[in-house]
């Protein structure tokens, strides 16, 4: 036992669980070949581009913190592009409050502008969500969206850039 009464096991464990959380948010979970699309550039000009963290998010299947992008409250109409190619990616009139912290859309503007790649990190299932055009991760699609469609495609704010009407 530690003077203040917890038991050294417990702190370790909890330790590890941090870090092993931390890890997990810096580097996303599925994997998906973002070398395989048609919009193709080196690592290192994918990095100018995009800088750090658009980079870590869109490159490395990463995830920015819950409620930190300003597009949670964009709320003019417009179109979602991908930060990384600009593909057009999701409608203004699709977009919803999931009181996640991240910007939600019961559905792409096209299907075929995004695709989804098996994300089983954290014990969990998921679907990841990546741009068609580049590969970039943009979030994940879960099934718990509120009609006509009944998803929610999750995206990272820094996965996005907003072009107003």
């Amino acid at each position: 036992m530690l003077k203040s009464g917890i038991d050294r096991r417990a702190l370790l464990g909890a330790a590890a669980i941090g870090v092993a959380g931390t890890a997990f948010a810096m580097s996303g979970g599925a994997k998906v070949d973002r070398d395989a699309f048609p919009v193709r550039k080196t690592d290192r000009q994918w990095r100018r581009q995009l800088g750090d963290e658009r980079y870590r998010i869109l490159r490395q299947s990463g995830t920015e913190r819950p409620y930190s992008s300003p597009l949670n409250d964009e709320k003019r109409p417009g179109i979602y592009h991908c930060a990384g190619c600009d593909t057009p990616l999701f409608s203004s009139s699709d977009k919803y409050d999931s009181r996640t912290g991240w910007p939600a859309f019961t559905r792409a503007i096209l299907p075929n502008r995004v695709g989804y790649a098996r994300d089983t990190s954290l014990g969990m299932i998921r679907t990841e969500e990546h741009c068609a055009t580049c590969g970039g991760h943009l979030g994940h699609r879960f099934n718990d969206g509120p009609p006509p469609t009944g998803k929610r495609h999750c995206i990272n704010g820094l996965a996005l850039r907003f072009k107003p009407a």
